[in-house]
């Protein structure tokens, strides 16, 4: 059974879906897992002309995806992607959803079997304001990324971006761009971006596993 999702509220959505578009050519085919009311696909679709598909497990957010015109598919993204064939995507979209994944790994491997690329948006745990929180207070931090109390997340794993960066080195993806969103903005090669940014796009293609 599919299961209700919340949804992590994107503080810099303006930026994200900027950040999102401008790695997505022209007439691409794009997936976006977890693609809550379709927002972004209808921007992707109008503005680039793309072929898209919406993957979501809410029903309500399925029904407003839909009113936009999104053909949506219903699957819980850890019970995997069966019903999308292989290679059926040039881009893969994973926006402030990996965290409530229980299995990213398992989930990557279909991606990129659907996919040649990925663009996944995560909320970054090592934020200074989530450590100074943690160290004045011992608490389970809350901020406007990470919005929800300990008893009531939707988040299954809080990382940083230097645990995705590991996470990449174990898995069958590489990143090919990391691009820390700071305030209300991208800052490409930015200083200390693990301790500055809110969160982060990282753009990740297919790579072999290591057999070791």
């Amino acid at each position: 059974m599919c299961a209700k999702r919340l949804y992590m509220p994107d503080p810099s959505a303006a930026v994200t879906d900027d950040l999102l578009m401008a790695q997505i050519p022209r007439g691409s085919r794009v997936v976006d897992l977890g693609c809550g009311d379709g927002r972004l696909l209808q921007r992707v679709r109008d503005d680039n002309d793309c072929n898209v598909l919406g993957v979501e497990v809410d029903i309500e957010q399925m029904v407003a995806a839909i009113s936009r015109g999104i053909p949506v598919v219903r699957s819980d993204l850890d019970q995997g992607l069966q019903a999308i064939p292989d290679g059926a995507f040039d881009f893969a979209v994973l926006s402030q959803t990996l965290q409530q994944v229980h299995r990213p790994l398992a989930l990557f491997d279909e991606i990129f079997r659907i996919a040649r690329s990925a663009l996944v948006v995560v909320p970054n745990f090592g934020h200074w304001r989530v450590r100074l929180q943690v160290a004045l207070s011992g608490r389970a931090p809350v901020t406007d990324s990470l919005p929800y109390e300990w008893f009531e997340t939707p988040n299954v794993h809080f990382l940083t971006m230097l645990d995705f960066r590991d996470l990449a080195r174990r898995g069958n993806f590489r990143v090919v761009r990391e691009l820390p969103v700071i305030g209300d903005r991208a800052v490409d090669r930015a200083w200390a971006a693990n301790l500055r940014a809110h969160s982060a796009l990282f753009v990740l293609e297919r790579a072999e596993r290591s057999k070791t």
